[in-house]
């Protein structure tokens, strides 16, 4: 009678031994997966510190896009810096805007245009749609989102002659995102499993972990890197500025 309670003890055991090795980033599934793909890149903020970009490039890092802006004003305070080193370095470079669900889309075109340069040959912008903040467990109306989104991606596309590409989680695609859109790129977060686009649509980019390890990335504030692929379907020249 004793049997059972030990099995279950071992079983949770080891369960929260599976957890750990995954939060801490040892085992990551999604590795397994998307080791098939060839062509793999980073996404890093100011979070990440500074960044060796020489040593990044020494790592098969095809590409990388950087946290340029987010909101109306907001700039972010390694991106100068990241632009130039991971161009230096050879590494085929693009910037990121995070957007606010609390600013206007048009005002948040200009913040990102007056700091990232229109520079043919780099990467097409990127604009990271995700629930932030107290607006995680409270989304706001999908009318209110696209009303913001909408004069974004035009603004963007106007002034850098690119479709932008738009990272989003699998909550925000399924909010604001399903059957529209379909000139812009979708970069699908799914650090769990295989991704999945909620409307059966194709994924062009995939951040396939958020804790991964590579050799010149880390600080004392985050020690990891978020690692993506691209899709075999998709060439990074299509996503390219000309």
């Amino acid at each position: 009678m004793r049997r059972l309670p030990v099995a279950a003890g071992i079983v949770a055991a080891a369960i929260v031994v599976l957890v750990l090795l995954v939060y801490t980033g040892v085992l990551m599934p999604t590795r397994l997966f998307a080791a098939r793909y060839d062509v793999r890149g980073i996404d890093v903020s100011h979070h990440n510190g500074t960044v060796d970009w020489a040593q990044v490039a020494e790592q098969d890092i095809d590409f990388a896009w950087l946290k340029a802006t987010e909101g109306s004003a907001h700039v972010d305070t390694r991106f100068a810096a990241n632009w130039a080193g991971a161009r230096e370095a050879g590494i085929a470079t693009g910037a990121y805007h995070f957007m606010s669900f609390e600013s206007p889309g048009a005002d948040q075109a200009r913040n990102m245009i007056a700091h990232v340069p229109r520079v043919a040959g780099t990467l097409a912008p990127v604009v990271d749609l995700e629930p932030y903040g107290s607006f995680k467990g409270n989304l706001p109306p999908a009318t209110e989102v696209r009303a913001i989104l909408d004069p974004l991606l035009d603004a963007l596309e106007d002034h850098y002659g690119i479709a932008p590409i738009i990272y989003t989680t699998p909550t925000a695609y399924r909010a604001f995102l399903v059957d529209r859109y379909p000139d812009n790129p979708i970069w699908f977060r799914s650090v769990a499993w295989p991704p999945r686009v909620p409307d059966g649509r194709s994924w062009t980019i995939w951040q396939y972990s958020s804790r991964d390890r590579l050799d010149g990335v880390g600080s004392d504030d985050e020690a990891y890197v978020d690692m993506n692929v691209l899709s075999d379907d998709d060439d990074l020249a299509d996503l390219t500025i000309r």
